[in-house]
């Protein structure tokens, strides 16, 4: 009897790599394979705070990382095949027009994510379903701690797990099966419909394009080349320029590169040349991500609710103008409008400025932290969902905070960070000398003398 060849579809997400993929490892495997990556048109329509999910800057980033990917499919014999539209309509065509009995992926801590990859699931009970963990330092078994015991702070978290074993990060597979093939044609590759979203933009850093290429090569030259890692600790509150941090969220963000590899960067470059109080702290940031990601899968769609995980109901109001005006940095904060303009422009903010515009949203102009959220989600290339939400939600008073609703003083951080005013002009965030508002909260007109 003639033995049928196993047809798997690996479904990319933010795994868009081939190291330390092991859900691509596991596709390898077949008898015959389809990578897919799905473009949600869903992304680029408005949501309820008034900002798309992904803006020109982020889609410009992906373009080019799915564009790598596909090269690097090319060389192992195999493509990345794109398609846009609805994920679960798209692939359940695909799971039955290919008759497909295999689907791997990567987990995704995203509510949206994690119901889509259930429900395909759910519709195709027959065909093997495989996800793996490969976006965070530690497996579900190696947390010493049952998820819904996860601390409510980091402190206590960190304290927990950096002490564990993380493993290394698995090498990309050396071939894969070939392309899955079928008498209907039902994939068009990466199609032209796919990618008349936004335009493109050159990017303003540019050495931050996206691919796995560019994200070894950025990891390689923050570390080993420049060696910048040991004066990290004393930069990463700088507002601008290429070394002062490592710049590695955007690939990470996007799977371009995985945190095992960093990590295992930062230990080789310890052993080989220096560890300082620097390096650990690179280390201890991608604690705080780790975090956040076991925070989103705990709380689910709380992260995204105006009282956060502790379930409070600060006091705020929207005002149509204040957002619009803090959006495009026209504000009466200088170092606020910078920091807007320079997002706006380059789809990049240092940690300290969003900490800066962020508290500026919440406490001077008294808006939902969702709206700012959102904002973030839109305009960032780095934009991680529980990264994102998890530190609005901290800043806002609402989430892993012990101190909560703290307010950072603007005027004293601008003397700070950027005491000659060099930032601002560079940015032209003069500040505006318009009202902020013209209506009140119910819309009736204010007079202004």
């Amino acid at each position: 009897m003639k033995q049928t060849k196993s047809r798997h579809l690996h479904w990319f997400k933010h795994d868009l790599r081939l190291h330390d993929n092991p859900a691509l490892i596991d596709a390898a495997g077949a008898g015959q394979l389809l990578c897919v990556y799905v473009v949600d048109p869903r992304w680029f329509r408005p949501s309820h705070y008034q900002s798309s999910h992904m803006g020109k800057h982020r889609w410009r980033f992906l373009t080019e990382s799915l564009a790598c990917l596909d090269n690097q499919l090319n060389k192992l014999g195999q493509k990345l095949w794109i398609v846009y539209g609805d994920p679960i309509e798209q692939l359940s065509q695909l799971v039955d027009g290919y008759h497909v009995d295999k689907v791997t992926t990567n987990r995704h801590c995203g509510v949206y994510e994690r119901q889509q990859w259930q429900r395909l699931k759910n519709r195709f009970g027959q065909v093997n379903f495989h996800e793996t963990q490969s976006h965070t330092l530690f497996e579900p078994s190696q947390l010493p701690f049952e998820l819904q015991d996860l601390p409510k702070q980091f402190t206590p978290f960190r304290k927990l797990v950096e002490k564990i074993n993380i493993d290394r990060p698995i090498q990309g597979p050396s071939a894969l099966p070939p392309c899955l093939e079928s008498g209907e044609t039902l994939l068009y590759g990466c199609t032209q419909s796919a990618f008349n979203q936004p335009q493109e933009v050159a990017s303003f850093y540019q050495k931050l394009s996206g691919g796995e290429t560019s994200a070894l090569n950025q990891l390689n030259y923050y570390l080993f080349e420049s060696q910048k890692i040991l004066e990290y600790k004393q930069t990463r509150n700088d507002l601008e320029g290429w070394d002062f941090s490592s710049k590695i969220s955007a690939w990470l963000a996007n799977g371009c590169l995985s945190t095992r590899q960093i990590y295992a960067a930062i230990k080789e470059f310890e052993q080989r040349v220096e560890a300082n109080e620097s390096t650990y702290w690179l280390y201890f940031e991608l604690l705080w991500r780790e975090y956040f990601y076991w925070y989103a899968i705990k709380h689910q769609s709380r992260l995204f609710q105006l009282g956060g995980i502790q379930n409070k109901r600060p006091l705020t109001s929207f005002w149509p103008q204040r957002f619009a005006r803090w959006c495009v940095g026209n504000t009466p904060y200088p170092i606020v409008n910078a920091c807007m303009k320079q997002l706006n422009t380059t789809g990049f903010m240092s940690n300290r400025g969003r900490q800066l515009v962020a508290s500026c949203l919440v406490h001077e102009l008294n808006l939902d932290w969702r709206y700012g959220a959102a904002y973030f989600e839109q305009q960032l290339i780095d934009f991680d969902v529980a990264s994102n939400y998890g530190n609005w939600q901290y800043l806002a008073g609402v989430g892993a905070d012990p101190r909560g609703h703290r307010q950072f003083d603007l005027a004293k951080q601008t003397k700070i960070y950027d005491p000659n005013d060099e930032f601002i002009q560079r940015w032209n965030g003069e500040a505006s000398h318009l009202p902020l508002d013209d209506v009140d909260h119910s819309d009736w007109p204010i007079s202004w003398n």
